[in-house]
């Protein structure tokens, strides 16, 4: 393969580059201010470290104000996105994998529902569903966060695409041949070669529920079930009358990025497959 001119790889390169400082500025900034105090952080040039950096005992005072509150929310931030993006994964797999491999009357038009589920935004359907939470006594519960979380419109239509390219018809005939089961099938087959198509999946709803804010907004009234987001905006409505609120919501915000930078560097690899290989399969 030939490569291309040196003015395309420059200015390719260039433009990644100019991109890659864009999206990093914000991260710089947020390590840097959670390095200061409340006044250091009006009071000091904002993307360089004030004279005394305290990191450590400010995220320790993050972690300890008002008894440990901001642990309590990160555990439901935990629980939220970790068991809503599983269940996600787990029923995207099941609905993609039936759409691609059986033959069924609407079978089309079940697809293009969900292809219009994918253009919804979520926002639209906050109210509704609250309105429907609160009917059947749901509301400001952990369930009222949790059941709107499994569902994955865009994770349904990647797992249909992903098995349509990654699971040969003939390895499931001669599965069924061999007398494996459908459920079997499904399990160990199909599965395994939808892993990267799953990894995907799980990666994009994690971060979508981890970042949500309006859904637990609209749904919870209780501090002690609230996600990380919404505490930190709970914190920043009393920063006024508390100043320390605004040190310590600028430290809870750089301690709720820390498991999705984790999470994105274990789990790349298997990202990039699973966004290209279905499209690239024969």
């Amino acid at each position: 393969m030939t490569r291309p001119p040196a003015r395309y790889r420059i200015i390719t390169a260039t433009l990644l580059t100019i991109a890659a400082i864009y999206f990093l500025i914000p991260v710089y900034w947020l390590i840097v201010s959670a390095t200061k105090n409340s006044a250091d952080l009006f009071g000091t040039f904002g993307f360089w470290f004030s004279g005394h950096p305290h990191l450590i005992d400010h995220l320790a005072d993050v972690l300890t104000y008002d008894h440990g509150v901001y642990l309590r929310w990160f555990a439901n931030s935990l629980l939220y996105a970790g068991i809503g993006a599983t269940t996600a994964t787990l029923l995207s797999a099941a609905a993609g994998y039936a759409l691609a491999k059986y033959a069924f009357p609407g079978q089309e038009t079940v697809f293009n529902i969900v292809l219009a589920g994918v253009l919804i935004p979520g926002t639209a359907l906050a109210l509704p569903l609250y309105f429907l939470f609160s009917e059947i006594g749901l509301s400001n519960t952990l369930w009222a966060v949790l059941i709107p979380s499994t569902v994955s419109p865009f994770g349904v239509y990647l797992c249909r695409i992903y098995a349509a390219a990654a699971v040969p018809d003939s390895l499931l005939e001669a599965a069924r041949i061999d007398g494996a089961g459908e459920a079997r099938i499904f399990a160990g087959l199909g599965l395994r070669l939808m892993t990267p198509a799953l990894v995907t999946v799980f990666l994009f709803q994690f971060v979508h529920i981890w970042n949500n804010y309006f859904l637990p907004l609209v749904m919870l009234s209780d501090s002690d079930l609230y996600p990380i987001q919404l505490g930190l905006t709970s914190w920043t409505g009393y920063a006024d009358r508390q100043p320390v609120l605004y040190q310590y919501t600028v430290g809870g915000a750089f301690l709720s990025v820390v498991p999705l930078m984790i999470l994105m560097t274990v789990l790349q690899k298997y990202w990039r497959t699973g966004l290209t290989d279905g499209s690239v399969k024969a």
